[in-house]
């Protein structure tokens, strides 16, 4: 048997859920068919009140934690916070993770086939949105017997699905953990949005999204568009604590190849990026964080829009997070509280700017812990081995 860490949740395998019930998206179009993969970690318990949701970022797929090989050495994207002892403790909690629809992990997306064609949807995929993630991951419970999720959890754009499910679907959520988000994107988001967009659009490989036909890949569009939100992922501290000004060589080149330590770490990320995701999903995914507004239908009342949630939340952010900065966060904070929510926010202090929400801060364990804890005692989850 391999070994892995005692709180690790250790091999895991992807699973595959086929709906053949159309879903109806808010871009007025309708998918008749599609596939969600997803991964589940920990035992779900008679009752069915032990469940938790994790939403995904921008990036992110199903695979949150552990492995899916004895030899693989990178386990899940959060797999510091899921697993036996960990925040999300494994021996309380099932734990449901997903790759949503869009996605380019194996759920239907634009690498899919299109029923309607027999050729690849590409750029044919419908826009979705937030809302329509969350009623395809609802019909998912169903799927696994689960009624009522006792969490729902995300950070980044898994936050805003996390509080999207406290609107659409409060009955069905017994608390809400909002980590690094925002209740609605700023001017200044969209606009790095539109800059990656616009990258990977005027990739002379993009053709229209019809790449795959043209046997090409706009590598170099993914590459810079990876780049710019890379750079808005890390905080200026973070960047200058990990490659100041750090030289490759001793001596300037006076050309444009790599000279910065920092130029070689983007590029490199650029070129990991590039060629394990694909473009119409990122694209998709930009616009679905650009459209997220539930205050827009309130008049832009926050407080408004908030209302029908009965749980209560965790909102988290962190100080260097120049992305989705703590403002943000207190925003919802204080429109959950005008509405008369039970919401705990913390503001941690950290030097990773928005990546902070991946990492093992021991202040946010701390915190986030302790709120999954008393969610376990009020649902009155036993832990089990």
């Amino acid at each position: 048997m391999p070994e892995f860490p005692c709180d690790s949740v250790g091999l895991v395998a992807p699973q595959t859920a086929h709906f053949d019930d159309p879903l109806a998206l808010a871009c007025g179009k309708t998918l008749p068919a599609y596939d969600l993969v997803y991964e589940t970690y920990g035992t779900l318990n008679a009752e069915g009140t032990n469940a938790v949701l994790i939403c995904h970022a921008l990036s992110g797929h199903h695979h949150a934690a552990g492995y899916h090989a004895a030899d693989e050495h990178k386990p899940g994207w959060w797999d510091a916070h899921i697993g036996p002892g960990k925040s999300i403790d494994t021996n309380r909690f099932f734990v449901v993770s997903l790759n949503n629809l869009g996605g380019c992990h194996g759920s239907t997306g634009p690498v899919s086939e299109n029923p309607d064609t027999g050729r690849q949807w590409g750029p044919d995929f419908p826009m979705v949105t937030v809302g329509d993630w969350v009623h395809s991951q609802a019909r998912l419970a169903d799927r696994l017997g689960i009624e009522r999720f006792a969490a729902v959890i995300g950070g980044s754009l898994g936050g805003m699905q996390a509080l999207q499910w406290a609107l659409t679907y409060p009955e069905r959520i017994a608390n809400a953990v909002v980590i690094a988000a925002t209740p609605k994107l700023s001017a200044q988001n969209i606009a790095f949005n539109e800059v990656a967009r616009q990258a990977i659009r005027s990739d002379p490989d993009f053709h229209n999204g019809w790449y795959d036909e043209h046997g090409t890949v706009p590598r170099r569009g993914l590459k810079l568009a990876r780049m710019v939100g890379h750079i808005t992922y890390l905080s200026e501290d973070a960047m200058g604590s990990k490659f100041g000004r750090d030289l490759r060589s001793e001596d300037l080149n006076f050309g444009y190849d790599v000279e910065f330590q920092v130029e070689s770490y983007l590029r490199h990320q650029g070129d990991t990026f590039s060629s394990s995701f694909d473009a119409n999903t990122y694209l998709l995914m930009t616009k679905a964080l650009d459209y997220f507004d539930p205050a827009a239908v309130h008049g832009g009342v926050l407080a408004r829009a908030v209302a029908p949630a009965e749980c209560p939340f965790l909102v988290v952010s962190f100080t260097s997070d120049w992305r989705f900065p703590p403002s943000r966060s207190r925003e919802l904070a204080n429109a959950l509280i005008r509405a008369g929510k039970s919401v705990s926010y913390v503001n941690i202090d950290s030097p990773h700017g928005h990546d902070a929400f991946l990492l093992p801060e021991p202040r946010y364990q701390s915190v986030f812990g302790a709120f999954m804890s008393r969610a376990a005692r009020e649902l009155g989850l036993e832990e089990h081995a």
